[in-house]
């Protein structure tokens, strides 16, 4: 296959996006194109609509997995696009679709010149964007069959230049979890709102106290950064007194451990500040949930010498990106390493409605890939 071909593949898989958890058609999409590569063994339905894709060449070697993301955002694609999005307000504006190809590119290489040893697992991966995907894989245990020496993925970067490698040894992105707070009291009569048990006091201390803890600078190990995105508190009724009342926040940190000792300082904030109204009663839950990528350094050193091999600029990066990416669940588990690919200094931002993935990096990536493999053998 030529590149444009794999430029057809991104460009159909574009036209099709599927929001986390609904991945069918991608994942069989994904499938038919592989039997043209010959894998030694396909498992299907890995955490959902996930696909294991094995590349098997001797008992003896590394076991090496390469991951790609295959679901798409809840944005509303402008017509004018090319080839663009034919599921109304769904689009690929995360570049998944170009992660999958590259993956797909990776598998066409291994077929037509197989390594000389071990093997190399692809996981097409379902639900990253809601944070559920690598634990629903983690959770079927069918990667415990294999004993997997490094983990690898990508993600491409806009704002760089294409085709650079992004990377740094420790975190790589932060740790991050949603939370929804639900504050529950009664409502009275707008006139005697004594009678009733209001919310409001402890919704604004906590907003107060949760924003005063935030430390925006990410060059320091204590990074924290909380964001409000939601405060709802009452009704549109004004001859009522407000009986209830949700807070819903984003927190982030460069470490798994320093988000989980601000979610606790969280959860005793809620509820000594409930204490303070009687009878107010509160709920937590938390949501989507991404693991710090933890790069390990023998695995950065693979990524940085596969660049200088194809000539790519290398750049080291000296602080983590902000976002959550939920590989990180695989860098706790495996060593291994997590690398941004440059989009392009004009790309548009992630998640914004004129995204789109730069074919000309699919043929980056996937070379990348299969030099890191190569270079595990050694």
């Amino acid at each position: 296959m030529q590149s444009n071909t794999f430029y057809q593949i991104r460009r159909e898989l574009h036209q099709h996006p599927e929001l986390s958890g609904h991945e069918a058609q991608t994942a069989r999409f994904v499938e038919d194109k592989l039997q043209a590569f010959n894998p030694t063994k396909v498992i299907r339905h890995v955490g959902g609509h996930g696909l294991l894709v094995e590349y098997f060449f001797s008992e003896d070697g590394p076991t090496l997995l390469f991951r790609a993301d295959m679901d798409a955002v809840a944005v509303q694609e402008p017509d004018d696009m090319l080839y663009h999005s034919q599921n109304p307000g769904v689009a690929h504006k995360c570049g998944h679709d170009g992660h999958t190809t590259i993956l797909l590119r990776f598998a066409q290489m291994l077929s037509e010149h197989p390594l000389t040893k071990g093997r190399v697992l692809l996981l097409f991966q379902p639900a990253e964007e809601d944070g559920s995907g690598a634990k629903a894989v983690m959770d079927t245990k069918v990667l415990d069959y294999y004993k997997i020496d490094k983990a690898f993925a990508l993600h491409n970067i806009p704002g760089y230049p294409a085709s650079a490698v992004l990377c740094k040894e420790g975190s790589f992105t932060c740790a991050v979890v949603s939370v929804s707070i639900s504050l529950t009291g009664k409502t009275s009569h707008a006139a005697e709102p004594q009678k009733g048990i209001s919310p409001i006091p402890a919704t604004l201390s906590i907003v107060d106290k949760l924003l005063r803890w935030n430390n925006t600078d990410i060059q320091s190990d204590d990074y924290f950064l909380s964001t409000i995105v939601e405060i709802h508190v009452g009704e549109e009724a004004y001859g009522v007194s407000a009986g209830n009342s949700v807070i819903r926040a984003t927190l982030r940190a460069k470490t798994d451990k320093l988000l989980h000792q601000h979610a606790q300082q969280l959860k005793e904030l809620v509820a000594t500040e409930c204490e303070r109204t009687p009878d107010l009663q509160h709920e937590m839950e938390w949501l989507e949930p991404f693991s710090a990528n933890e790069n390990d350094s023998q695995s950065v050193s693979l990524i940085k010498s596969a660049a200088i091999r194809n000539d790519l600029p290398y750049i080291e990066l000296q602080t983590p990106f902000s976002w959550g990416e939920d590989f990180g669940l695989f860098t706790q588990q495996y060593k291994g390493a997590l690398f941004g690919l440059g989009a392009g200094e004009n790309c548009a931002p992630l998640h914004s409605p004129r995204y789109d993935f730069p074919d000309e990096v699919i043929e980056t990536g996937a070379t990348l890939f299969y030099m890191i493999a190569e270079e595990n053998q050694r």
